[in-house]
């Protein structure tokens, strides 16, 4: 089978039985990930422009994440006068922005301005940015009180860090259309959500946590006649584990 109707029947989710789509769009990923390390290697040496790093992205966001060139991704979008490299529309309505800049240049917030404010316009939820080496996607999220929703990543990955070859094509692996199609980006998202500090902490002072920290030093307790509080116990996790691990 060639590549071309792999595509086509990843796209149209014809998968064959022995393998399920996420096993199939894995391993495509690292296949692309691997063929384009010369190439990417290659912009890198010699510094290549933004011109050079665009027809790379392009090329991975169809081999690699399975985006069509021709269906799925678009030059056509302008926000303000200003263009945008690529946006990804999905069934005919924008998914995300798409910018890119060459693959020297560090990447930052200041990268990804007309993509904000076209999402905003838009009321899309995601911006990708990448120099060819290096993919970062954001999601913006609302602002509690109302101000310009903030972007916060969700997935970063650089190619040409070999050591992180598997992680990157885990990171790589959301980005792809089977995935975004499927829930997963959206999945990482909300977990991203669920580990941050605030929930954390939330979670190490409710009942159950409380309670299974209680059995744990009744175990270890020199003394385990005494049974124990809850409250002193929250209060120790709320003032002295929490507060100074956050101000530390």
């Amino acid at each position: 089978m060639d590549t071309e109707e792999t595509q086509v029947m990843a796209r149209t989710g014809q998968f064959t039985t022995t393998l399920g789509w996420e096993t199939a769009v894995r391993g495509r990923v690292a296949a692309a990930v691997d063929r384009f390390a010369g190439p990417l290697a290659d912009l890198a040496e010699r510094d290549a422009n933004d011109g050079d790093t665009r027809l790379l992205v392009a090329d991975f966001f169809s081999v690699g994440l399975n985006f069509s060139k021709y269906q799925d991704l678009t030059t056509e979008y302008r926000t303000s006068g200003d263009s945008i490299d690529y946006a990804i529309v999905l069934d005919g309505e924008l998914f995300a922005p798409v910018e890119v800049r060459r693959i020297g240049q560090d990447l930052d917030l200041r990268n990804i301005q007309m993509a904000r404010r076209l999402a905003v316009e838009q009321g899309v939820d995601w911006v990708f940015l990448t120099n060819g080496r290096v993919w970062r996607v954001y999601h913006l999220r609302p602002d509690a009180d109302g101000g310009a929703p903030q972007p916060v990543v969700v997935v970063d990955v650089d190619l040409l860090d070999q050591d992180s070859h598997d992680s990157n094509v885990d990171g790589l692996f959301l980005l792809t259309r089977e995935s975004v199609e499927h829930g997963r980006l959206e999945a990482m998202r909300r977990w991203r959500e669920a580990a941050e500090a605030a929930p954390l902490s939330g979670a190490l002072v409710s009942d159950e946590v409380v309670a299974a920290v209680r059995d744990r030093l009744r175990e270890s307790a020199e003394h385990p006649g005494h049974v124990g509080e809850d409250e002193e116990i929250r209060r120790v996790l709320t003032e002295e584990v929490i507060a100074r691990g956050l101000l530390g």
